[in-house]
Parts: structure tokens; C-alpha cells; sequence
């Protein structure tokens, strides 16, 4: 498996045959074979585009909601998993260790939207045993992509 060309493509899966060949002193059959395998062993399961939802008219609340689960018999989180992540404002579903046991990441519309979902969705699952929500504020960096053009701290000073 070639770990190189994995984070080349992680990191803009755009790049041309020609190119990735290049970067990685090889020719373009072989790493067009090379993905195609990639590809049929499940190891890349997708391309996505990363968004910048703040630059649209139409912007999205996005939260991360943190679940407690009572797992069930013989299933352990997964039957839960696979329920929630069903859920079409659903992006992502994580098993985690610490204080909860599945975050989930979900964008819809409006912050009252989200509530809704959490409120008639998330927590009448039978196995869930309590939710936190948590909205993001604003993304600055998403999958290795850095999504905002400065760094400037704009909250502000503080005046004693």
C-alpha cells in the first residue's frame, strides 16, 4: 500500500495522474492502477469537496452533539450507529471514549432546526440516554483544509 499516495490524495484529491506520478517518482499507469486498487479494497471510500459554508448567502448551522448510550445486547453501539447515521442532517457518526459514548456531527438549516432534530430524533431513541449540543461557531480548518484567509483575533479587546 503506498501511504504516500494516500496523503497526496487526502489532501486534494484532484490532482492529475501526471502529477501524483511525478510526486511520487512513478508513471501514470502505475498510479492509476495503484488507486484503482485503492479504490476496489475499500481503502478510499470516497472523494468529497470541502465547502466553505460561511461565504454562502444560504449558510448552514452545523453542531456537534454528543450522545450517552446504553448499547445493546449482542449489537454494542453498533445497531445505534447505523440508526442515527440514517438521519439525512447527519454528516458524521464517531464511537468515542470519555465522557460520551458517539459524537455526531449534523447541519441543517437553522440553530432551531438542529434543536428539533436533537429533541424529536436524536433523544426519543430508545438507547440514548442523554445528548449535549454543541454548535460551531465558525470552521477554520476542515479535513487539512484551511478555510479561513486570516488569522487576525477579531473578538475584540477587553477594556478594565
Amino acid at each position: 500500500m503506498n501511504l504516500k499516495l494516500l496523503k497526496l490524495l487526502g489532501k486534494n484529491a484532484r490532482y492529475e495522474y501526471k502529477h501524483l506520478a511525478t510526486m511520487l517518482g512513478s508513471d501514470e499507469a502505475t498510479v492509476k492502477k495503484e488507486i484503482a486498487e485503492l479504490e476496489s479494497a475499500g481503502l478510499i471510500r470516497g472523494y468529497k469537496t470541502v465547502i466553505d459554508w460561511e461565504k454562502l448567502d444560504t449558510a448552514a448551522v452545523s453542531a456537534l452533539i454528543e450522545l450517552k448510550v446504553s448499547p445493546q445486547a449482542d449489537y454494542g453501539f453498533e445497531e445505534i450507529a447505523k440508526r442515527v447515521m440514517k438521519y439525512d442532517e447527519v454528516e458524521s457518526v464517531y464511537l468515542m471514549s470519555g465522557g460520551y459514548d458517539l459524537c455526531v456531527m449534523v447541519r441543517s438549516k437553522t440553530f432551531q432546526q438542529v434543536a428539533m432534530f436533537v429533541a424529536k430524533e436524536l433523544s426519543t431513541i430508545d438507547a440514548v440516554v442523554s445528548t449535549s449540543t454543541h454548535f460551531i461557531l465558525r470552521r477554520y480548518k476542515e479535513l487539512d483544509v484551511i478555510l479561513c484567509e486570516d488569522n487576525e483575533d477579531d473578538r475584540g479587546t477587553l477594556s478594565l
